[in-house]
């Protein structure tokens, strides 16, 4: 017999889908109710799984999250919004989210029960996040604060209280044409391609966006006032300058070109073309860019290593924090957790199979192989046989997860990293495998105290790194998982995820396990980008950390200490490393892992069975 909580909870789901299309007007929209953060794609919408008691916090946020999702289905052109959309990650993530409170501004001005429902969903985010505990402005994201400042504008509504005061900070700290942004997409709130304009203005002005497209974008309204331009000669226009920006900063090298002639190449051609950024072009004016001498930028250094800082998980909140944010990842893949422990237990299976003890027979001295008297009792002629206990040669391990904790992880894949990353500790604990758990971000958006400092001593030329690193202990190879099991929740917390610096993190890791007492060492990288820092960026040539990750990885695997690989979470890994794998969805991180570590240890096996074979090779002659 059905549950009445259960039968609440299926019509709860059923209503709130029937209700997101309506409210889209489109019928063929697909629902799906999983663990996890509400997202859409295309026609498919994702929203949280709803429990079966069905409080009302929990009612009106998941209501929130369907009208959201709906009024972007119905106001939002995707073709637009990409032919807008910049380059830049960080850039990129801000665009995004304008265009969000965009459509809940329009879609909600007539239908005040969806307003409520935003309204009581945007205020229980920024109490689950923290907002009324933030005291700096740096510990509020860009894309949350300009959204919720936009939000502000558009709509007329007060932000929640738990976000005034922090907001405030961020509001003083706008300039006049940020400001002025703000009011031309206050304006054009109801003309997607005016918004975008003007929410590329407010970029440029807080010197997000490229110098370049925000030019471009002039240029298109000043043709605008003498004749009428077509949204799709817009669209065609900005795609052929992103192609010749692109050949640009490409050097017109092909792909095809490989060895490292062609490679020294590209990276001049793209020295070249960041060089080229800070010029000052036609259609308004430009923030010039500090560009550094090619000749000096070849060497990578850091401006100041004053403010970087190696912490522990549990050092960065308190202990009822870390066990709600343990709490939360715990919920969210409860469903993930049993097909990883699968694979968790065959890779322990594996292992265990090679540690197990063999025995040799047929020895003239030893133990009585008692198996074997029956012969000597049937022919006396016979004469005993000895048997010896001889070990597997199972060299002993470490394993260290260095995961990428940069902004573009959050979401489902630094969930799935965290999880997986649990189950395999735990797993290669059971087989005397000692596990470490590092992550690597930045303190700071746009550069923090490293960059202040910069400013301070009057920008000179060439600073390297220009942002404080913030490197992460989840475990310790040598603390038991039962001790450190909390601290991977950590990943969850919203601020945590900002830029990653993958060279010096790199380095870190591998200074960490060189000093490893284990005969075996393994550094498994998780990431699913390139290395950006857009304070370094801006003053380094484009390809500075690019170039800078290529040189510690060849200097790594060229020294043979480390065992070196890489799981690429949407990105190319293979361009970088020799050992490396890339999957498209992170639901696939906890099969990779496994496998590729599987893999690890049957060559360890493979390579322990064939000495064992030249050994006695001889005395089978």
């Amino acid at each position: 017999m059905t549950k009445p909580d259960q039968t609440r909870q299926e019509e709860f789901k059923r209503a709130t889908a029937g209700v997101l299309r309506a409210i889209a007007r489109q019928n063929d929209v697909q629902v799906a109710f999983q663990p996890g953060p509400a997202g859409v794609t295309g026609k498919r919408v994702r929203l949280p799984l709803p429990t079966r008691s069905l409080p009302p916090a929990e009612i009106a946020k998941l209501r929130g999250a369907a009208d959201a999702a709906a009024l972007r289905l119905r106001h939002h052109d995707e073709a637009l919004h990409a032919a807008r959309t910049p380059q830049r990650r960080e850039a990129r993530e801000v665009f995004d989210a304008l265009e969000q409170v965009r459509v809940e501004a329009v879609g909600s001005r007539y239908m005040p029960g969806v307003a409520a429902n935003l309204r009581a969903r945007l205020a229980e985010e920024c109490e689950a996040e923290g907002y009324d505990r933030m005291t700096r402005k740096d510990q509020l994201p860009l894309p949350a604060a300009l959204s919720l400042l936009a939000r502000e504008r558009l709509s007329g509504e007060p932000v929640p209280e738990s976000a005034h005061r922090v907001l405030e900070l961020w509001r003083d700290s706008l300039g006049e044409e940020a400001e002025a942004a703000l009011e031309d997409m206050a304006r054009w709130q109801d003309d997607q391609e005016r918004f975008a304009r003007a929410a590329r203005k407010l970029l440029a002005a807080l010197d997000l966006a490229e110098a370049e497209v925000e030019a471009e974008a002039e240029d298109q309204e000043e043709g605008e006032e003498g004749e009428e331009s077509t949204p799709q000669q817009d669209q065609s226009a900005e795609g052929e300058s992103r192609a010749q920006d692109s050949e640009q900063m490409l050097g017109a090298q092909p792909e095809a070109m490989q060895g490292e002639a062609a490679e020294d190449e590209t990276q001049e051609g793209e020295e070249e073309g960041a060089a080229a950024d800070g010029d000052e072009r036609p259609g308004g004016p430009q923030q010039r860019r500090e560009v550094p001498q090619i000749d000096d930028s070849t060497l990578y250094r850091a401006y100041t290593k004053q403010f970087d800082e190696e912490v522990a998980a549990d050092d960065l909140c308190d202990a009822e924090e870390l066990s709600r944010l343990r709490q939360q990842l715990d919920q969210q893949l409860s469903h993930l957790q049993g097909v990883v422990s699968k694979l968790a237990n065959r890779l322990q299976r594996r292992l265990l199979a090679q540690q197990q003890r063999a025995w040799e027979f047929d020895l003239e001295e030893g133990l009585l192989d008692v198996a074997r008297l029956a012969r000597v009792v049937a022919n006396p002629m016979h004469s005993l046989s000895y048997k010896r206990e001889r070990e597997a040669d199972f060299r002993d391990t470490v394993v260290t997860l260095l995961i990428d904790n940069s902004g573009s992880m959050r979401g489902r894949p630094i969930t799935v990293a965290a999880m997986c990353s649990d189950i395999l500790a735990r797993t290669l604990e059971r087989c005397g495998v000692k596990v470490e758990i590092l992550g690597f971000t930045t303190r700071a958006w746009k550069g923090g105290q490293s960059r202040e400092k910069w400013v301070q001593d009057g920008k000179p030329r060439n600073p390297g790194r220009l942002n404080d690193l913030r490197h992460v202990i989840y475990k310790a190879a040598d603390a038991p998982w039962r001790r450190a099991r909390k601290n991977l929740g950590l990943m969850l917390r919203e601020g945590l995820l900002k830029e990653n610096i993958d060279g010096e993190a790199l380095e870190w890791a591998y200074r960490r396990l060189v000093v490893r007492p284990e005969h075996r060492r393994i550094l498994m990288v998780i990431s699913d980008g390139a290395p950006v820092d857009d304070s370094t960026l801006s003053v380094n040539p484009g390809n500075y950390l690019e170039r800078h990750l290529r040189k510690v990885i060849h200097d790594i695997e060229s020294r043979g200490l480390v065992e070196l690989i890489a799981i690429g979470i949407g990105h190319d890994v293979t361009r970088y490393y020799r050992r490396a794998v890339t999957i498209v969805d992170a639901e696939e991180l906890g099969g990779t892992m496994m496998k590729k570590l599987a893999e690890l240890f049957d060559e360890d096996a493979a390579e322990a069975w064939q000495r064992a074979a030249t050994e006695r090779a001889p005395l089978v002659a």
